[in-house]
């Protein structure tokens, strides 16, 4: 029994319990009725269905019996049922009118049946309203054409844990309101476009854990509303190019434990999701890919090598994220890039060198950030002074901090503004420093260590704009030598 079946069988036990507080005048032998439209049987034992059900009874659930076969009456005094469900029993056989006077049925489970191999056609064609149809552990090889065609509102089909080892042309042609198809473990090898034909509403598909070794450039395109894709655990060793391309409301893609030495993949489009952090190795075999859109996602930070790797990446978009700083050799190994943009995300500042590995200067936007345009900027405010051309809406690129200079543009400020507060445990040697006036003199007052490095500088700029610069710098030379000399002594 898996884990899933083991769980049920506990919760359905516990309602038993609960339901032996109820009056069982009218429930049937061996069973347990929780409320009137509610009944289970488990008995090991129970090798026939009750005959004697009420017509109030709505949920009827067998499990854990010796129930081996279901005959065309077998559940014909009971055509009120919407759920039914058969789990853990012996059942080896299921009439093709077993189901033939349950047209109210919305919800039909057989699941854990060792001996269950196959089903007879028309076994669902009364089933017009069923919404979910689990099919889970049982040891069905293959689905007849035609099985599920009646199936129109149909939202779950679940076929879980069986031995299907391939699937008929427009099996779920008539599907089209599937939300959730599972064929997890099972031992397909084989998957084409024309499996998944009217199933134009399908959001999650679970294939993982097959034999599958080959998807190809249109598999997928009948199901383009997909948001989950799970085929992990299975023998692909190559993607072709566009495998994803129509998948664009994919959130989760999982290709774990497959035999993928490389992607085929160039272009990945994550963006408009809710995405906030990324692993380092998310890119580890994408080394093909030319565009990476994670625009208008949550990101706050991105591991300096995630990109490592990806030197034929042209395009990078991390635009509308939240993005606070980024690492030195972010984009270390896309040297051709050709378009980066890091607008409307919280950068401050970027540390230098980072817009200097690229052979070609790429497009930039850097507006809608909140940069302090303070001497932590030169090199940014250099860069973009020197690639102006290259920067896309460079007059909304604004400061917001010094006070000052706040929503003044980056590039109507000189290099002599960018200036920054000097704090005291900033500066090693530095105590204190005032400022005094005394008619026509400023005098600056710094108390510093007797052997302290720092240098004063005063700049005196004149009306015609030129500036004369004056340096005092205390000659610390006997310094080193009280230094060497003590260490001579020690």
């Amino acid at each position: 029994m898996d884990k899933e079946s083991g769980l049920t069988l506990f919760l359905v036990l516990l309602l038993c319990h609960k339901g032996n507080t109820l009056s069982q005048t009218s429930c049937p032998y061996k069973c347990q009725c929780f409320t009137p439209v509610q009944v289970l049987c488990a008995d090991e034992r129970m090798i026939s269905l009750p005959t004697n059900i009420s017509k109030q009874v709505k949920d009827f659930i067998v499990m854990t019996s010796g129930l081996a076969y279901l005959f065309p009456n077998t559940l014909e005094e009971s055509p009120q049922l919407t759920k039914l469900v058969f789990l853990n029993n012996a059942l080896r056989s299921i009439h093709s009118q077993a189901f033939k006077h349950l047209t109210e049925l919305q919800e039909l489970e057989i699941s854990g049946n060792p001996t269950l191999d196959k089903f007879f056609p028309e076994t669902f064609s009364n089933q017009r309203n069923l919404m979910k149809l689990v099919l889970n552990f049982n040891r069905f090889r293959e689905i007849l054409p035609g099985m599920f065609d009646s199936l129109k509102q149909l939202q779950t089909l679940q076929m879980k844990g069986n031995f299907l080892l391939e699937l008929p042309k427009f099996l779920f042609l008539n599907l089209h309101n599937l939300k959730f198809l599972d064929l997890s473990q099972n031992k397909l090898e084989d998957v084409r476009r024309e499996t998944f034909s009217g199933l134009a509403r399908l959001e999650i598909l679970k294939m993982n854990n097959n034999l599958i070794d080959n998807i190809t450039s249109d598999t997928f395109k009948n199901i383009s509303q997909l948001t989950e894709l799970h085929l992990e655990g299975n023998m692909i060793s190559e993607l072709s190019e566009g495998t994803f391309s129509t998948l664009s409301n994919l959130k989760v893609l999982n290709l774990r434990g497959n035999l993928l030495r490389a992607f085929t993949l160039s272009v990945l489009i994550l963006s408009s999701n809710q995405l906030s952090t990324l692993p380092e190795d998310i890119f580890r075999n994408l080394t093909v890919l030319e565009t990476v859109d994670l625009s208008e996602n949550q990101l706050t930070f991105l591991p300096e090598t995630i990109f490592k790797g990806l030197s034929s990446v042209e395009v990078i978009h991390l635009h509308m994220n939240n993005l606070s700083k980024v690492e030195p050799k972010l984009f270390e190994d896309q040297i051709f890039i050709q378009q980066l943009y890091l607008s409307d995300n919280q950068l401050k500042t970027i540390p230098f060198g980072l817009l200097d590995t690229f052979d070609i200067q790429p497009t930039l936007r850097l507006h809608g950030n909140p940069w302090s345009c303070d001497c932590h900027m030169w090199y940014l405010h250099d860069w973009v002074l020197r690639n102006t051309l290259d920067i896309e809406m460079v007059e909304r690129m604004l400061c917001e901090s010094p006070g000052y200079l706040r929503r003044r543009t980056v590039i109507s400020i000189e290099k002599d503004q960018l200036l920054c507060q000097v704090f005291q445990d900033e500066m090693p040697g530095l105590n204190s420093c005032s400022l005094q006036t005394s008619s026509d003199t400023i005098v600056i007052k710094c108390k510093v260590d007797k052997c302290s490095p720092l240098a004063v500088m005063v700049e005196f700029q004149e009306v015609d704009g030129n500036i004369n610069e004056h340096i005092l710098k205390k000659d610390i030379s006997q310094c080193s030598n009280e230094t060497m000399t003590n260490n001579s002594n020690q």
